[in-house]
């Protein structure tokens, strides 16, 4: 059995799942990195995150975790496990206290730390509540009680939280669909100063794969 495992939730939408192309950068391999799978500690390989295919293609692929989990192992010399559980497609109303996908980020969560300390939750979200008004508005409120019960279920009043800060080319997605884009990125990037124990990781300057949407590969392993 691994043990001596820092392990990291991985909670979001189709970019913490990632949609990068395999042949655009090298595969990350790292002896101290592995994943969760069906309870158990794998070695890692992406894609990491599983997920179900967006408008029928976009697999998963290439995403921002395996670069942060290479990192991570070689700052703090430890073994770090990802937990995957982001689902594409998704909102945060999605992802509240007593919704299937915050039970079943939970129910991951606990498996893992049978076996690991949970030192952090990575989040990428915003885009679907980048199209209404109303969604944008209510982002902050609804963050900071999603990860305050999460905290609590898992035991860590102090769980850092890392957020991951939208694309910029996501305002051309489907001729400005994302009409509030910009709300929801300010709130993301404010919300260390709401939330204790959380950091924001902006994505300025970062590229699309072509679609306005997913990131490429170079900007997955930057973020």
């Amino acid at each position: 059995m691994i043990t001596n495992i820092k392990s990291v939730l991985m909670m979001g939408q189709s970019n913490m799942a990632g949609r990068g192309d395999f042949n655009q950068v090298p595969e990350i391999i790292n002896p101290d990195c592995f994943m969760l799978r069906n309870g158990r500690w794998q070695p890692m390989r992406e894609p990491i995150n599983p997920d179900r295919a967006i408008w029928g293609y976009y697999h998963s692929g290439v995403g921002l975790a395996a670069s942060f989990a290479d990192e991570f192992a070689n700052c703090f010399h430890e073994k770090i496990g990802l937990i995957p559980c982001a689902d594409g497609d998704t909102s945060l109303r999605q992802w509240m206290p007593g919704e299937v996908l915050f039970d079943n980020a939970v129910n991951h969560a606990k498996l893992a730390q049978r076996s690991s300390e949970i030192v952090a939750v990575i989040w990428h979200q915003g885009e679907n509540d980048s199209i209404k008004e109303e969604d944008a508005a209510a982002y902050g409120q609804r963050f900071i009680k999603m990860i305050t019960e999460l905290r609590k279920v898992l035991g860590n009043a102090d769980l850092p939280v890392i957020v991951g800060g939208i694309g910029d080319f996501s305002k051309k997605f489907q001729n400005g669909k994302l009409k509030y884009v910009d709300t929801v990125n300010h709130t993301l990037k404010a919300m260390p100063q709401k939330l204790s124990h959380c950091a924001f990781v902006s994505a300025d300057g970062l590229c699309d794969r072509g679609d306005s949407i997913h990131f490429n590969s170079a900007s997955y392993r930057i973020l």
